[in-house]
Parts: structure tokens; sequence; C-alpha cells
């Protein structure tokens, strides 16, 4: 659901070193908001203080975001952690391969294109 960003109350948070904002900020600007934060039902922020800072920084005015049951404070702590300590990066090797594929993906070969072209014709033909 979409939340007003100007009714969200940020308490007290367990990450104080908040990274790259502006790359945030970039990447959801691209693409959008590609997981949404976590509210208590008061519109207390549990979990996504960056994306949050991000979509402030790019003039957002509303923000996607789970409305959660959680019971107290220590069930929302427990849930900041968890979505900070379990997140894991790509490996240098991964980061690679990820951006050999886009690379291919963006700029075919010769023989790539021409499959394209004919795949295309003939999806044009069905409808």
């Amino acid at each position: 659901m979409q939340v007003p960003i100007e009714d969200i109350i940020v308490k007290k948070r367990t990450r104080k070193d908040k990274g790259n904002i502006e790359a945030l900020a970039e990447s959801m600007k691209r693409f959008g908001l590609i997981c949404p934060i976590i509210l208590t039902n008061g519109n207390v922020l549990v979990a996504g203080g960056r994306r949050l800072e991000a979509a402030r920084s790019i003039g957002w005015r509303t923000i996607n975001a789970v409305i959660a049951q959680i019971p107290d404070g220590v069930s929302e702590l427990e849930i900041e952690i968890e979505e900070n300590l379990h997140r894991l990066d790509l490996s240098p090797g991964e980061q690679a391969a990820a951006k050999k594929e886009l690379y291919k993906l963006k700029h075919p070969g010769f023989f790539r294109r021409i499959w394209n072209a004919i795949a295309a014709f003939f999806k044009g033909l069905r409808g």
C-alpha cells in the first residue's frame, strides 16, 4: 500500500551509517522501489530506512509499504536486525558474471541480432 512519506515515524535506528543513498536513489528513479518498507500499524518504520531516505531525496511523496502486525518493541527491533543481517551481497565473481551477461544482452553480436530480427518477424505474424 502507498503511504504518505510525511506520515512515517522514524524512531531510533540501529543502522547509523546509511551508506550511499545517492546510488540507491538513482536505482529507485530507474527501477522504482523493488522491495517495500515495513511499518507498524501506527506508521512507525521497522525496516527500510535507507529506502525511505532515498525516496525523500528524490522527492517522492508516497512510498510502498507493508503494514505488519508487530506485537511489541522487541519484535520491531528483531525484524530490523533480521532484515539487515541476513541480506547477502553478490560475490565479486557473481557480480562479474552478471555484468558480463548484461553486456551481452545490451550489445548482442551479429548472429544474435539476426536471430532476434527473425524471431520478431514471426512474432509479428502471429498477432
